[in-house]
């Protein structure tokens, strides 16, 4: 049943060019979904596409933060696909600096992608959903929006409006879809890779995660394709963070006493 658990079912990706997302598409072609792959980077949707095993995908191009171009490739991928079963709101767009550093149209831009998108692919998705008989949405967070960190403020605070829009959207449209959230933390993706691939970067992130480990993408998907599927039939309007443990309160604290502890071993 685990092998399996999307067959038969129709998905959008979007931001499945790279990363996470690509990721997502692969996880989910591998349990038997059909998935458009969407971009906005079309060539990078067409090799994810191109890339899928089993039934293979659909590749389309479209800006999240506009709403008429998602609006136009949720269209085309429900009319290819005969209808949709998920929908999987992944496409985001980060940048570190200081708060006040940021221009108001780096704040609109960040605002704009990161929660405006994913309000443009709920929206989309529900008339979808609900025309094939209700379905799933997950929407990926991090864990920013749970925990800020400094240089995020724009993309934090859209993170967080992407966990309170998935609650509100979980109680407005139960029973027939369900609408969740994934919030990873660092990730090792071809984004984060340059800054991993420093080895004092990598050792002080790790030493910072109960798993001692850089999660991977696969992992993500893992639990994505989880919450999507009937598997998770009873879940809906939660937050899954998927990030080794490093958000724990007490993690810090336990390094500081694990010195302690260990003195008196």
């Amino acid at each position: 049943m685990i092998a399996d658990m999307l067959r038969g079912r129709r998905a959008i990706v979007t931001g499945g060019g790279s990363g996470i997302g690509r990721a997502i598409a692969e996880r989910f072609a591998d349990a038997g979904a059909r998935v458009a792959v969407v971009d906005i980077d079309l060539a990078a949707a067409e090799a994810t596409a191109g890339a899928l095993g089993g039934l293979g995908g659909l590749a389309f191009e479209a800006d999240v933060s506009d709403s008429s171009s998602v609006d136009v490739a949720f269209d085309r991928a429900s009319a290819a696909f005969g209808g949709l079963d998920v929908v999987v709101n992944n496409a985001g767009a980060g940048a570190v600096k200081a708060l006040h550093g940021y221009s108001d149209a780096e704040w609109s831009r960040l605002i704009s992608v990161n929660l405006g998108g994913v309000f443009h692919g709920i929206r989309a998705g529900v008339v979808r959903l609900r025309e094939s008989g209700g379905g799933s949405i997950v929407n990926v967070s991090s864990l920013s929006g749970v925990r800020p960190t400094r240089g995020e403020g724009p993309y934090s605070a859209a993170k967080a409006g992407v966990i309170a829009l998935s609650a509100t959207a979980a109680l407005e449209y139960a029973p027939d879809i369900r609408v969740n959230c994934v919030s990873p933390a660092i990730i090792d993706t071809p984004l984060t890779r340059p800054l991993l691939a420093e080895p004092k970067v990598r050792e002080r992130i790790e030493q910072r995660i109960p798993l001692a480990r850089v999660g991977t993408a696969i992992e993500v998907a893992n639990v994505v394709a989880f919450l999507a599927s009937d598997l998770a039939s009873y879940v809906t309007g939660v937050n899954v963070v998927v990030d080794g443990g490093s958000a724990l309160p007490s993690a810090q604290t336990d390094d500081f006493l694990a010195r302690f502890i260990a003195a008196g071993e």
